[in-house]
């Protein structure tokens, strides 16, 4: 495997690397979304740890879910409510959980360590950034491989499956 200039540049140009590119912006979106979130509620709401942690998850997985959907996989129509719903917001809610647990351990010692409310929101927002960096990488080969990999197959399936019927997914 090489990392020459050229071989990264080849790299991008692929199919895979423009998904992971666009799949990175979305990520810079998601994450700005979730971080203010947080802050906000943590910081100047002074909600709990747990509780800011899991309405920043939603705030950022709304547009995470659409962005990675439509812009990063290129996806249109209805979401397919088993095949791209609830794996989408089942590694969210894994995420969110991981998460939850460094912000709670880091808000632990944040409380024991620190008298600034801004050094404790700043290593609170740092432990929820450390959570989902950790599962970044795996939640990109399953949504490439699996939750939003195109499927020939689709166009064969029962209406009444897939969303097309118009009964909600």
């Amino acid at each position: 495997m090489s990392l020459s200039i050229s071989s990264l540049r080849e790299r991008a140009r692929s199919d895979t690397g423009q998904k992971a590119i666009r799949y990175t912006l979305v990520s810079v979106v998601a994450v700005i979304v979730s971080q203010v979130a947080l802050a906000v509620f943590y910081g100047v709401l002074h909600w709990g740890p747990v509780s800011s942690a899991v309405t920043s998850a939603v705030f950022g997985g709304v547009p995470s879910y659409y962005l990675n959907r439509r812009w990063a996989w290129g996806k249109t129509g209805k979401s397919h409510l088993w095949r791209e719903v609830v794996p989408f917001w089942s590694l969210a809610f894994i995420g969110l959980a991981f998460s939850t647990w460094t912000v709670a351990v880091a808000d632990n010692y944040a409380q024991e360590h620190f008298t600034s409310h801004l050094a404790k929101t700043a290593l609170v927002n740092g432990a929820s950034l450390f959570g989902y960096g950790v599962l970044w990488i795996g939640k990109f080969i399953l949504f490439n491989k699996v939750i939003f990999a195109h499927h020939p197959e689709e166009l064969e399936a029962d209406p009444a499956l897939d969303g097309r019927t118009g009964i909600p997914t």
